[in-house]
């Protein structure tokens, strides 16, 4: 082979590498588009706009439905093989539901394309206090010791927040610890509003909700692992996703240094880890 001859097959191996190596190009108008959960605006759209820095021209649209919603949107897409479209704006990438038993039915029924679930984020119980308050009680174990406290939590008969606090509370105690110290509120807001109008001098709520909450509350302690599994929300590749190397990328971006340190900031944690707080 003559130099000339191997100095061009070295110039286009060299191209191809790049190409294999390089993050996916996008053209000035493309979208990638996630439907997901309500409850995980906050991590989506920050996950959303750090992935649009990284890639210039491309819009991440993101279309937050229930649960019921985002099953049935993909159910009529998929019965048309694969060629429906969902409020006319383009074909479903990404889906990140509220929760891993929607994900689970979604894989089993094959609407998401194989092996692309990924585990990104989870969800703990912590114990709150106001951010006025010196003395707080230092972990759950001190909360059931101290019956002077009162608690605000989420009724277990109209929330998943109040079922797995009440499931917390009798891991901790007995009935009696508790009687007379609860104070049940409807949903995460008015456990806060309830703790913040001091009805209550601790509450029990998810780390996103009170990290959110921070300039008027602090966390004093995350619920220990043998009694409360943190919530993991994962999200995957619609099966008939129209470019899965970018589905693939945004799927890897969930995983990076940049996206958990979001995450974090959010008050979410990463699957297998301990749950990180600014404020303790």
């Amino acid at each position: 082979m003559t130099n000339c001859l191997r100095n061009s097959f070295l110039k286009f191996l060299l191209v191809v590498i790049a190409i294999a190596t390089c993050p996916h190009i996008v053209s000035a108008d493309e979208r990638l588009v996630v439907a997901g959960s309500p409850s995980l605006a906050a991590p989506l759209q920050g996950l959303a706009h750090a992935f649009e820095a990284l890639h210039p021209g491309l819009k991440v649209q993101l279309h937050f439905a229930s649960g019921l919603q985002l099953r049935q949107m993909i159910a009529a897409m998929q019965n048309r093989h694969g060629n429906g479209y969902f409020i006319g704006s383009g074909p479903i990438h990404i889906v990140a539901p509220g929760g891993e038993e929607l994900i689970t039915r979604l894989d089993m029924k094959q609407y998401i394309l194989p092996e692309s679930r990924t585990p990104y984020a989870t969800a703990s119980l912590v114990l709150v206090v106001p951010e006025s308050l010196v003395e707080a009680p230092a972990s759950f174990q001190t909360l059931a010791k101290d019956r002077r406290l009162r608690i605000a939590v989420a009724d277990p008969t109209l929330t998943v927040l109040g079922q797995k606090t009440a499931a917390v509370l009798r891991g901790l105690a007995g009935p009696e610890t508790w009687k007379g110290r609860l104070d049940i509120a409807t949903d995460a807001q008015a456990v806060l509003d309830h703790l913040m109008h001091g009805q209550a001098d601790a509450a029990i709520l998810y780390g996103p909700d009170a990290v959110r909450e921070s300039n008027r509350v602090r966390v004093a302690a995350v619920a220990p692992v043998e009694l409360d599994q943190p919530i993991t929300y994962s999200m995957a590749a619609e099966r008939f996703c129209p470019n899965r190397a970018l589905c693939k990328e945004f799927l890897d971006f969930s995983q990076s240094i940049e996206a958990r340190s979001i995450l974090k900031g959010l008050g979410y944690g990463v699957p297998g880890a301990p749950v990180p707080y600014a404020k303790q």
